[in-house]
């Protein structure tokens, strides 16, 4: 029975490392990844192949009782158990696009070290698990610590993952947790079934379903301010949802002059920092897009907000003006959406509201400017009758 339970372990072992092999060359051919995204997937699923493989060499020499045998028995559970809990860390890293770590990434690393190298001491006093003269494998008392280590690192991947979806306004969000317990499940079967070796399966289906999760998270984005992009909004507007309650559009005036003056970079700086106060402002009460060069929306879910999210936009936005001298004012328009409209018919009707907006803005900056002259005018002349 145990032997062909060990023949059928084989043919999932080689099956695994196929899809490993398989996930590796479609994560070099994504066009939605950067370097160190790349780099953290083939970390992850070459972590879980070696593993694989260990757990097979393990199996083979597994009850021959040789000293020889002994030692490459200890070593391969050395590195099983040392390894496993990186996994996760490796898919968070896949989380962020800038090329440098987050700080809690750093400290994960650094917990992990700090695990093996314990794991590596305590090899002597067989505290996590033990091989004996007859090369019997058996848990050590301190084989919770395993458990704690690698659950801990599952449940942080869990964590950062959610945080990074609700940060990027993913609907998806909640499947980590489906992922997370069926991760979870299928690592506490083989630990108390220790013959039925599935963890190394469960690692790379969850591998496997992470990069699908994270792609369709990336591709919901606009690529330039981490906001939902025009092809998500389309597809949002398709249908009208009944937690659709108003809209509200933005355009950035004068942005023209913007990359013409300060260049295409700064135009870029520009609506950076433009879809990070919409961003701060508005996400907590509806979801924000951008749907075109200079032109971002926000679809809102709660229409009472409107006056408090905009009155925070307009001040965060004053404050990145302060601070960065070529980004323009900004113009936008609300409008309601009653029970039966149509998201577009919605938008035109904000879009009016927003040109609106804009005339008014821009007759009254001129009213002030030529008072402003007007007075000037004045201070020069009485400036001269001193003189005089």
């Amino acid at each position: 029975m145990l032997k062909s339970m060990d023949e059928y372990f084989y043919v999932l072992t080689a099956i695994n490392i196929f899809v490993l092999a398989f996930m590796s060359i479609l994560v070099n051919i994504s066009e939605t990844l950067n370097s160190k995204q790349r780099s953290s997937f083939f970390t992850a699923y070459l972590l879980i192949a070696v593993i694989s493989v260990i757990e097979v060499v393990t199996v083979i020499v597994d009850q021959e009782p040789t000293v020889h045998h002994r030692y490459i028995s200890i070593f391969s559970n050395f590195i099983g158990f040392g390894l496993t809990p990186f996994v996760p860390i490796c898919l968070v890293n896949v989380l962020t696009k800038k090329v440098d770590a987050k700080l809690h990434i750093k400290a994960a690393y650094l917990f992990g070290f700090i695990y093996l190298t314990f794991l590596a001491i305590s090899l002597p006093y067989e505290f996590v698990f033990s091989v004996n003269s007859d090369n019997e494998y058996s848990r050590g008392p301190g084989f919770p610590v395993y458990l704690v280590t690698y659950y801990l690192s599952m449940l942080y991947l869990m964590i950062a993952t959610l945080s990074t979806a609700k940060y990027f306004q993913n609907r998806s969000r909640l499947l980590i947790y489906p992922i997370t317990i069926f991760m979870m499940i299928g690592t506490a079967t083989q630990v108390l079934f220790p013959h039925i070796h599935i963890t190394c399966l469960c690692v790379t289906l969850i591998s496997v379903m992470y990069f699908i999760y994270c792609n369709e998270m990336w591709n919901q984005l606009d690529g330039l301010t981490g906001l939902l992009n025009q092809n998500s909004y389309l597809n949002r507007t398709a249908e009208r949802y009944e937690s659709d309650k108003g809209l509200i559009v933005f355009d950035v005036d004068n942005f023209k002059q913007v990359n013409d003056i300060y260049g295409h970079l700064n135009g870029d700086i520009c609506l950076i920092e433009v879809a990070d106060c919409i961003k701060k402002a508005y996400s907590r009460y509806g979801h924000c897009y951008r749907i075109g060069g200079d032109e971002f929306c926000v679809l809102m879910h709660d229409k009472t907000a409107i006056t408090k999210c905009t009155d925070k936009f307009i001040k965060l936005l004053e404050k990145k003006r302060q601070q960065i001298e070529f980004i323009p004012a900004v113009s936008y328009g609300f409008a309601e959406l009653s029970s039966n409209e149509n998201i577009l018919d919605a938008k035109e009707r904000a879009d009016k509201n927003m040109y609106i907006y804009k005339r008014e803005r821009k007759r009254r900056e001129t009213v002030e400017a030529a008072f402003a002259d007007e007075k000037g005018s004045f201070a020069v002349d009485d400036s001269k009758q001193v003189i005089l």
